[in-house]
């Protein structure tokens, strides 16, 4: 197997996914908008590139693309934007791509929702159309829960009194650590053209779940909106479970101390 990989958007969760490949032998060559990422990036033996979706050119990604396997890790929803970039991938030596999306996808109906679920229109689901519907390389896609872990603390979610909605709806979160596991098994295993959902087992209530991480963390208790009962969904992991025999590093949202320093 060819172990050269393109993580297009090494931040918050690009980043640390990018050293563990590393880490296991793997070259990786790393995109920011930042230059002030460039050293950090050589230090940690990622071969930097200056990319921006909304500015793309041949010069600029041609060399970044030349690679097996592409890592989407960037939030944008710019539609525009990514059919650009597919027109560079069709063209390049990339065969297998991960797309990083996220279970906003799935609309609220108090029910489990799997990936078989029919699913609206959005932004987000027309880009996963766009890989997907592209047949010079195969797409895998990994809908996350919400993030959470080191500097994005739940517990600083919701400050200076801001109201939480939807008390008796539950949480569906995920750990980075188990962001970046799955990533890795995915690319180890060669594990494409599937679509799962990452989620920690565990679907504490809204209400249950910001009373902890508020105290655990020492800061000002939450405040509900009682009268606030909007529909809630409940992200199944099944599937990812099986496929890869995976197992969470945090599955249980409620036995986590979010004060740890190596959390």
């Amino acid at each position: 197997m060819n172990k050269t990989i393109s993580i297009l958007g090494c931040g918050w969760l690009g980043l640390p996914t990018a050293k563990q490949l590393v880490k296991n032998g793997y070259f990786v060559k790393g995109s920011t908008t930042s230059e002030n990422k460039i050293n950090l990036f050589k230090d940690l033996k990622i071969e930097p590139y200056l990319i921006s979706l909304e500015n793309l050119s041949n010069s600029k990604i041609s060399d970044f693309l030349k690679s097996e396997i592409l890592l989407i890790a960037i939030p944008s929803k710019n539609i525009d934007g990514f059919k650009k970039l597919l027109t560079y991938i069709s063209t390049s030596t990339i065969k297998k791509v991960i797309f990083i999306s996220s279970t906003s996808v799935y609309t609220a109906k108090n029910n489990i929702v799997t990936e078989k679920d029919v699913l609206e229109s959005s932004p987000l689901l027309e880009i996963e159309n766009l890989f997907l519907k592209n047949k010079q390389f195969k797409t895998t896609i990994i809908r996350f829960a919400g993030l959470f872990g080191y500097n994005r603390k739940p517990g600083n979610f919701f400050m200076n009194g801001r109201v939480i909605p939807n008390p008796n709806g539950f949480v569906n979160m995920i750990h980075q650590d188990d962001c970046v596991n799955i990533l890795y098994e995915i690319i180890s295993k060669q594990i494409w053209g599937e679509i799962f959902n990452a989620c920690a087992d565990i679907h504490p209530n809204r209400r249950d779940y910001y009373i902890k991480v508020k105290s655990d963390i020492g800061v000002e208790q939450p405040v509900f909106e009682e009268k606030d009962n909007s529909p809630f969904k409940i992200v199944s992991n099944k599937k990812l479970k099986k496929a890869l025999n995976y197992s969470f590093k945090y599955p249980d949202l409620l036995k986590i101390n979010y004060n740890s320093p190596d959390l």
